[in-house]
């Protein structure tokens, strides 16, 4: 859990991803050598910014886990403006660094207009970027931290990336403040290797439906549908592998899977990840069975489709 806590740790929110980005190409340089298959790294600023494609083998599949958090943009004054859907409550901590130094600051919370701010010493520059401040907590059972949305996807996708031979791991930008980055990418992949098949690494939502503990989640739908007969092929699969899942059918939300239904190219997609309680709060958790259970699901998915 070392990797994921300082993932977890690393301040990236939507547009802000370039330092997570090299911090996972100085760890790709390190260990991808002794991988299975070490990866094709396709990095190039001029045509994905900040986003990164590490290609192995003949892929058949490729995987998407985006790299962006939420958090506030400080506006003018004490003024903060939400990055996608924090979940906003004062006496929040939030950090992040201007010009003048190192920021450790309180999010306040107008009761009458609900308007967003911060109680610090100084006023901090406008245009900064805030994230939750990370008290990272394990147990036996689960992981608590800020930001398991999606890190905890990140670290997925490097764990399945020991043992990979065939596939893509896509890593995006801006999917929590409305996308952006998956239509090039999905071009690229496309008309580079052929591949129109996703899966979605991501995190989602425990509910009344889906329970921690009890697998990882397919999810048949959420604001968008995916086409059945592509899921129902991974559903085949996670169910001859015996790994532990559970379905989950929402009328609400979303992913970078969007930006694939939206595309002229003819993607397949389903998300497939664990469910988190305390969503986009400091203290998102986990149950750590559904980890195990999304990582052995993940590595059966990229052998068998």
């Amino acid at each position: 859990m070392q990797l994921l806590q300082t993932l977890c740790q690393f301040p990236a929110p939507s547009g802000a991803e370039a330092g997570l980005t090299r911090f996972i190409l100085d760890y790709v340089g390190q260990h991808g050598a002794s991988w299975r298959q070490p990866p094709l790294v396709v990095h190039d600023e001029s045509r994905f910014q900040d986003c990164l494609l590490l290609v192995f083998g003949q892929p058949r599949t490729a995987v998407f886990a985006h790299l962006d958090s939420i958090g506030f943009t400080v506006r003018y004054g004490r003024e903060l403006v939400p990055i996608g859907g924090p979940e906003c409550v004062a006496g929040y901590r939030l950090v992040g660094r201007d010009s003048q130094g190192e920021i450790d600051c309180t999010l306040t919370v107008d009761e009458e207009t609900e308007a967003l701010g911060y109680e610090f010493s100084r006023t901090i520059e406008p245009g900064t970027s805030l994230t939750f401040a990370c008290d990272f907590r394990e147990t036996t059972t689960t992981v608590q931290s800020c930001y398991l949305d999606n890190r905890l996807g990140v670290w997925c996708a490097l764990q399945l990336a020991e043992t990979l031979e065939h596939g893509i791991i896509a890593f995006s930008c801006w999917e929590e403040h409305g996308g952006g980055s998956v239509p090039y990418l999905a071009r690229f992949i496309y008309n580079t290797y052929a591949v129109r098949q996703a899966l979605i690494m991501d995190i989602t939502w425990v509910t009344e439906g889906v329970r921690p503990g009890q697998g990882c989640v397919i999810s048949l739908r959420d604001s968008l549908i995916p086409r059945r007969s592509y899921v129902e092929r991974i559903r085949r699969i996670a169910e001859a592998a015996g790994i532990q899942h559970q379905l989950e059918v929402e009328g609400i939300g979303g992913s970078d899977a969007k930006d694939l239904q939206r595309s002229e190219m003819p993607w397949d997609w389903c998300f497939v990840g664990a469910a988190e309680d305390e969503v986009h709060t400091p203290h998102e958790i986990v149950h750590k069975a559904d980890i195990a259970s999304m990582l052995a699901l993940y590595q059966v998915l990229l052998r068998e489709l």
